[in-house]
């Protein structure tokens, strides 16, 4: 049982790495559906911090509600990138949320259920908001959305069927991943 877990956690690994394959194929850019499905998946920041989420989601004691959690506020943060909010920093933002993730799972921290919720709604808000700015239409939230989950709850079967030590290096290479995105 455990290495069929473990089978199914590699191929949604590998389905990221295809899934950006052919963004936008054409030069046409639609905001539909797909193209908000594609999304998260071309985007490191997008990509690395929704399966931190989860990750480190499935390491805390009564958060299965975390990844609900932080796909609410993204579609809440994509209603305020829609209606124009601009959020001062935002990119730089993003990318720190990438770093905090992963040295959450590297430190294996554990946050009372409260302030989990809390963090993660705020970053669910930072990353929606950028996704509302650049994928306008419904169709292109709802695939963002579909994506959104799909790597959430990736992360999630990654967090419960890895060892702790990989999860360790994993989360040490997520931080400074975002590290490099904030500085750069």
């Amino acid at each position: 049982m455990k290495k069929q877990r473990i089978a199914a956690a590699a191929v949604l690994v590998l389905a990221c790495a295809a899934a950006s394959a052919h963004p936008q194929t054409g030069g046409a850019h639609t905001h539909g559906f797909f193209d908000g499905f594609v999304h998260p998946f071309t985007g490191l920041d997008h990509l690395l911090a929704m399966l931190a989420v989860g990750i480190w989601s499935a390491r805390q004691s009564s958060a299965q509600w975390l990844p609900a959690t932080f796909l609410g506020m993204m579609l809440v943060g994509v209603l305020t990138g829609v209606a124009g909010l601009a959020i001062p920093g935002l990119e730089t933002g993003i990318a720190l949320t990438v770093a905090l993730m992963g040295v959450m799972i590297a430190v294996a921290a554990r946050l009372p259920a409260a302030m989990g919720a809390l963090m993660v709604g705020a970053f669910a808000l930072l990353h929606g908001n950028a996704h509302g700015h650049e994928l306008p239409e419904a169709a292109s939230a709802m695939g963002l959305l579909a994506a959104s989950a799909l790597l959430v709850y990736g992360g999630r079967m990654l967090g419960r069927v890895s060892p702790a030590l990989a999860l360790k290096i994993s989360g040490a290479a997520i931080a400074a991943t975002g590290v490099m995105l904030a500085v750069a």
